[in-house]
């Protein structure tokens, strides 16, 4: 009878670990509501698949700016779009979305605009000895609306508002009984 020779059984073949940080991400990265500009080279031209990948934005995003005001080089394809252009562009849009806030307003993030608070009054709560929250409500949505002010400029932006100072939220280390817990020692 001939012999037959059993083969070794070889371990299933697995991917060697990649280092921390370095491996293929599984979450798609997210896409930027508001794109860098300084991420454009200024003397490099760019197509629409790019600039895409570039700012992390859908190509369909980059084809509205382009309806919405963005100059392409020349209009044949492959669509060029100049890197200058692509970032005055990107700093004006930016410019005409801020909403800043004047003295004694408040940003309202349900309105989406600089309020003043209802009935002129605001609380501030000093979270260091350098900054602090200013919370007032909004007169038209009623929801509560937070500003970081420094302390330096305190009396320029309250201007105009009667302001209560509350005392500031301590930390349980500073407290004089810091454990909620003191009835675990009292058994």
């Amino acid at each position: 009878m001939p012999t037959t020779k059993c083969l070794p059984t070889l371990p299933p073949f697995r991917r060697p670990a990649e280092p921390a940080g370095q491996g293929r991400s599984l979450k798609a990265k997210r896409p930027c509501r508001c794109p860098d500009h300084r991420r454009v080279k200024v003397h490099r031209n760019y197509a629409i698949d790019e600039i895409a990948g570039l700012l992390n934005v859908h190509v369909g995003t980059v084809r509205v700016w382009i309806r919405n005001g963005l100059p392409l080089i020349d209009h044949q394809r492959p669509y060029l779009i100049s890197g200058l252009a692509l970032m005055t562009f990107l700093k004006l849009r930016r410019a005409q979305n801020r909403r800043p806030c004047g003295p004694a307003e408040i940003y309202c993030l349900r309105c989406r605009a600089p309020q003043r608070p209802a009935g002129d009054m605001a609380d501030y709560i000093a979270w260091t000895d350098r900054t602090g929250d200013l919370i007032g409500l909004c007169p038209r949505c009623e929801m509560a609306m937070y500003r970081r002010i420094s302390r330096a400029r305190f009396a320029e932006i309250c201007a105009g508002l009667e302001v209560r100072i509350m005392q500031e939220h301590l930390r349980l280390s500073a407290s004089t009984c810091p454990s909620v817990n003191d009835h675990f020692g009292q058994e």
